[in-house]
């Protein structure tokens, strides 16, 4: 049975990472650096074969006969009886000394590892992911081993380095789509987490009454009726969902009670961890501040983001009001172009199947992936079209470009000079990136790192 070591400093996410791959909560996990000291070990089934993980002390500096030292001496042990390493990385910190120092140890000690870029869950991560691969280990994997992001990268990689083929095949095995999610080789199993989130008293648990078909929240004309955010879940159409409802969020100045801004708290925190945010519209007073204000935290948190306007029975001339709301969406929330909007009439149960399916849709955007060349001969073309300007008379080059990580789609371009590249050019690039490979209504990230292509020196 192939044996795999997950090394790496202290409070890195190893542990984290043990408990995922494994499906146990065997290791003890915590942001206390030095938890885990001895060597762990538990099985993984990846893809249909069974693989024996060692969860190791992270790997640190220290005195001769101390705690540390000893710790260290179990991870390397871990390190030469291995088939495979798993070096992991904060990629929120980026790469400290003590990563360079021990990434030098495992490329020495001849066994061969794939490096793993930990904790690139939403927004975080980015820098740290592009920094990794200064290590020599190869590319890195963009993971969240919290959140279960980027496993089916992760195990795909690990099959390949030890010369196995799935047994079990995977969305990507199946070559469904070249942009495939790499998350839907388990989507028939892990339910797609949604918040339904908007101001108070605009139907949210209205809404969740009628996708579930049961009175499971109280509902009532008083606003604040919500405090938690409730978690149901229910199957759509055959998909499991995972259904948040949270109390309805208003401007700061206006919470005064410490058990609304506890459930305020809460709601952000459902966000954070959604997968999918419906943000529900009161139809007789849409897109106050306040819903703008939400719909910016959901593009910064990097969450896709569905509209869905209640309380639509109560409009008289619709077409000429769905036509205004869809101008100002598209003015107030510039930054996601093309999310999708529905009218709908939670009390009423009218409109639920189109926002469900919206879910759905925008889901598979927010995973998309795009493989490298296709990114690569779309950058060549859209440098052609219009070619960046030149700054101070020097001409700014853009010479490669890869995608780290989906949920949200996050992009790297390396380029000459990327302080200098202008903003709006850096708006050309992405919204020519929406159009092309169908990326409307999700956040995307796009970063420019000064340098060459950095595969060319590997």
């Amino acid at each position: 049975m192939p044996t795999i070591a997950i090394v790496g400093r202290p409070n890195v996410g190893k542990s984290t990472l043990f408990n995922r791959l494994t499906g146990k909560r065997s290791a003890l996990v915590s942001d206390m650096p030095g938890l885990t000291r001895d060597r762990r070990e538990g099985e993984a089934d990846v893809w249909g074969h069974t693989l024996t993980l060692i969860d190791t002390a992270g790997l640190e500096d220290a005195a001769a006969g101390s705690i540390a030292a000893r710790m260290r001496a179990q991870s390397e042990a871990a390190l030469r009886s291995a088939d495979l390493v798993l070096f992991v990385l904060d990629a929120r910190d980026g790469v400290v000394p003590d990563d360079a120092a021990f990434a030098r140890v495992v490329r020495s000690s001849g066994v061969p590892a794939i490096l793993v870029a930990n904790k690139c869950e939403g927004r975080a991560g980015t820098d740290g992911f592009y920094e990794a691969f200064q290590l020599g280990l190869g590319e890195p994997i963009a993971i969240s081993a919290e959140h279960g992001e980027g496993m089916s990268d992760l195990n795909e990689t690990i099959l390949a380095a030890l010369g196995l083929k799935a047994k079990v095949k995977s969305k990507r095995q199946e070559d469904v789509s070249e942009t495939a999610d790499t998350q839907e080789a388990v989507a028939a199993h892990h339910p797609i987490r949604v918040a339904i989130v908007g101001r108070p008293n605009a139907g949210k648990s209205t809404l969740v009454n009628a996708l579930l078909g049961e009175e499971r929240m109280i509902t009532g004309p008083e606003p604040g009726l919500t405090r938690d955010a409730v978690a149901t879940d229910l199957a759509w159409q055959g998909r499991p969902v995972r259904l948040f409802d949270t109390a309805g969020l208003r401007r700061k100045a206006r919470i005064s009670e410490k058990a609304e801004q506890l459930a305020a708290s809460d709601a952000v925190r459902a966000i954070r961890f959604a997968e999918v945010v419906v943000l529900l519209i009161d139809a007789e007073r849409p897109f106050e501040h306040q819903d703008l204000t939400i719909g910016d935290l959901v593009e910064s948190e990097g969450r896709a983001l569905v509209v869905a306007v209640n309380k639509w029975d109560l409009v008289p001339d619709k077409q000429k009001k769905l036509k205004e709301l869809r101008q100002t969406l598209d003015a107030r929330l510039a930054q996601l172009p093309g999310v999708p909007m529905i009218a709908i009439s939670a009390l009423a149960g009218r409109g639920l199947d189109r926002v469900m399916q919206a879910v759905f849709e925008v889901y598979e955007v927010w995973n998309r992936r795009v493989s490298t060349p296709h990114l690569n001969r779309w950058l060549g073309e859209a440098l052609e079209r219009h070619a960046p300007p030149a700054a101070k008379g020097r001409r700014i080059k853009i010479r490669f470009m890869t995608q780290p990580s989906s949920r949200p789609p996050t992009f790297i371009a390396f380029c000459s000079r990327p302080d200098a590249l202008p903003k709006a050019y850096l708006r050309y690039l992405t919204n020519s990136l929406r159009e092309t490979f169908g990326l409307s209504g999700v956040p995307i990230r796009f970063r420019l790192r000064k340098g060459d292509n950095p595969f060319a020196r590997h």
